[in-house]
């Protein structure tokens, strides 16, 4: 793409928060900015990160919070100076959303809901002169390099713009938009494609049919999980299909590789704040009373109980004749072997993506000039807490910026109202 209008105009493809956060910053400069998506309104799995409360950010010392990038840190982290949490704050706040920091860190709007944020934003965009497209998928670009879009009733319409900013996510929770129809386009444009894999999500395990139908749905609270040399503290719940909760989904990318290898076993410590020693006592204390009682006794409830015998009965260990020392042991290290990841489909982020060396340090792609990629189409991943939506809203700011440099259009330059325009 190369720019040819005195007023040039954007395409944002993906009305998500990378894509509209993108649009935002264009559209501040005064630029014709058109948001393309291929659902009936924008903002769709943005609302579904807000459902059990809207976690903006982090509060985490830069250097920390940018680890939590892995890999992809010395890449993004650019993009995450340039638009720290603090902005993402102060861009909330903005809106008319006042926001507050949890107990653990994490940033929410007081409100705790995305649907008012999405309004306010919206009508900020609709003031900036920002339009939507929407019911309109995009399906590749024709040979003079112009966008191609499928509408509603099947037919395509091509679009000419000057620069391009793409936003369609990854492949997770596809029916509110995001399911990874753009990686053989990209492929076949020259831009270097990892394949897409579940992140943050949940891990299956083979339950014996007693515990699934008994405790599928039970927490299991305050848990360490180790798996390799990594560990994560947090609530762990059980499922029909093996566990889900925050350490699973930090450990993602390990247990991920472990599999790769053949194998990956993640160990629970149930009592990470108590010693083994500590724990030896407590379950030796009622040592000629039932097992029942003794794990009881020592202060574990009944999901903590069965998960207990389960996966000592998984190791083909008789739980009947096993000592107070060896109960201790197992509730330190109780190991559940992993079958695999949940499917992609239900996972609450994606790893894999458009590799970020097929990308300049605007992230416009280098095979294809003018054609900017933002959030979860890049090949980064973070755990959940705040820092995927920072990352998105980093790297959306950032590939808007990029599209205005490469415009050469200053980010200073004031913005028309839709009035004036």
């Amino acid at each position: 793409m190369t720019p040819t209008r005195s007023l040039p105009s954007v395409a944002i493809v993906g009305a998500g928060p990378s894509g509209l956060i993108a649009a935002e910053t264009i559209a501040r400069a005064g630029l014709s900015v058109t948001v393309y998506d291929r659902m009936p309104t924008p903002g769709r799995k943005f609302l579904l990160a807000g459902r059990g409360g809207l976690n903006l950010t982090h509060t985490e010392p830069s250097d920390r919070f940018a680890a939590r990038y892995g890999p992809a840190e010395a890449r993004l982290r650019a993009a995450l100076d340039a638009f720290p949490s603090q902005a993402l704050i102060a861009w909330c706040e903005g809106l008319g959303e006042p926001t507050f920091v949890g107990s653990s860190g994490r940033v929410f709007p007081r409100s705790m809901k995305a649907s008012p944020v999405l309004r306010k934003w919206l009508a900020r965009l609709s003031a900036l002169g920002v339009a939507f497209a929407l019911k309109r998928r995009w399906t590749g670009w024709d040979a003079t390099g112009r966008l191609l879009f499928a509408g509603p009733d099947g037919e395509t319409a091509s679009v000419e713009a000057d620069a391009a900013v793409f936003a369609l996510g990854g492949a997770s929770w596809p029916h509110l938009g995001s399911d990874g129809g753009w990686v053989h386009a990209f492929a076949g444009a020259g831009a270097a494609v990892s394949p897409l894999s579940p992140a943050n999500c949940g891990v299956e395990a083979d339950w014996s049919p007693h515990f699934r139908e008994r405790f599928a749905g039970a927490p299991l609270k305050s848990v360490a999980a180790t798996c390799g040399s990594a560990c994560a503290l947090g609530d762990a719940v059980v499922t029909r299909r093996g566990l889900e909760g925050g350490p699973l989904y930090e450990l993602g990318p390990v247990i991920r590789a472990a599999l790769a290898g053949g194998e990956a076993t993640v160990a629970f410590d149930l009592r990470p704040a108590m010693s083994l020693a500590a724990l030896a006592g407590r379950l030796a204390a009622s040592r000629k009373q039932s097992l029942s009682t003794r794990l009881r006794k020592a202060g574990f409830n009944a999901t903590e109980s069965g998960f207990l015998r389960e996966t000592m009965l998984a190791q083909r260990r008789d739980p009947s004749i096993a000592t107070p020392e060896d109960w201790a042991a197992h509730a330190k290290a109780a190991p559940v072997r992993i079958r695999g990841l949940a499917p992609i489909a239900r996972a609450i982020s994606t790893a894999g993506g458009v590799r970020l060396d097929a990308v300049d340090e605007t992230l416009m792609l280098r095979a294809r000039p003018g054609v900017f990629v933002a959030g979860e189409m890049l090949d980064w991943e973070a755990p959940t807490g705040g820092y995927l939506l920072q990352g998105c809203f980093a790297t959306g700011v950032a590939a808007g910026r990029g599209a205005l440099r490469w415009l050469g259009v200053s980010e200073d330059r004031p913005a028309l109202a839709k009035a004036d325009v």
